[in-house]
């Protein structure tokens, strides 16, 4: 497994592309705040993480949670590329950040 900010820091920029994207693309405004938010907090995680500062893996659990809660019931519903995409972003952030944080990796 990849080190845990990097996760981040992946995450991140995946989802806060993602939302850009479909901003771009549709003009929708909910994509990009969604997107660039939840972006945002795994890339606030990864850097804490990276600077060993606490609350990183915390964030980036918080962003899986909230990622896999708007996407995981879309995914379900509708079977599409991009919801089954992001639930799966969402996934593995969960696997990851939700191991560390169980084994009491805080920073």
């Amino acid at each position: 497994m990849a080190p845990l900010d990097t996760i981040g820091l992946i995450l991140g920029a995946l989802t806060a592309g993602g939302g850009i994207t479909g901003y771009v693309r549709t003009g929708s405004v909910p994509s990009v705040v969604a997107g660039v938010s939840v972006g945002v907090l795994y890339i606030l995680g990864g850097l804490r993480i990276q600077n060993r500062q606490p609350y990183g893996v915390e964030l980036g659990l918080l962003a899986s949670v909230v990622l896999g809660g708007s996407s995981i019931p879309r995914a379900l519903k509708s079977q599409k590329p991009l919801p089954v995409g992001l639930s799966l972003l969402a996934l593995y952030g969960l696997w990851a950040f939700g191991a560390a944080f169980s084994r009491g990796r805080t920073n």
